[in-house]
C-alpha cells in the first residue's frame, strides 16, 4: 500500500503595520483626495480669469480645460497646469510660433 505526504506549503506571515503607521497612511490618502478636490475647485475659478491674465500666469483657456478633463477624479489637475507653464516658460520662441 502506498501512501502520498502531502504537505501544505504555507508562506512566511507578513508582518502587520502598526496601527499608527496604518493610520499616517490613511491620512495621506485622504489628504491627498481633499488637496485634488481643492485645487480642482481652484482651477475653475481661473475660467473667470481673461485670456491676457492667463497668458500673464502662462497658461491658456485650453490648458485649463485638458488639466479638468484629463486627470482622474482624484487626480490632481494642478500637476498638469504646473508643466504646462513650465514648459511655456522655457520655450518662449516655440510658443510665439504657435501663435
Amino acid at each position: 500500500m502506498r501512501t502520498t505526504d502531502r504537505t501544505l506549503q504555507l508562506g512566511h506571515a507578513m508582518p502587520s503595520l502598526p496601527l499608527t503607521v496604518r493610520l499616517t497612511l490613511a491620512f495621506e490618502k485622504v489628504a491627498s483626495a481633499w488637496r485634488a478636490i481643492r485645487n480642482r475647485r481652484e482651477i475653475n475659478y481661473l475660467h473667470e480669469l481673461n485670456d491676457s491674465q492667463l497668458m500673464d500666469i502662462g497658461l491658456t483657456r485650453q490648458e485649463l480645460r485638458s488639466a479638468l478633463t484629463t486627470s482622474t477624479f482624484f487626480e490632481d489637475p494642478s500637476c498638469h497646469l504646473t508643466t504646462s507653464a513650465r514648459r511655456r516658460t522655457r520655450f518662449p520662441s516655440f510658443n510665439a510660433l504657435r501663435g
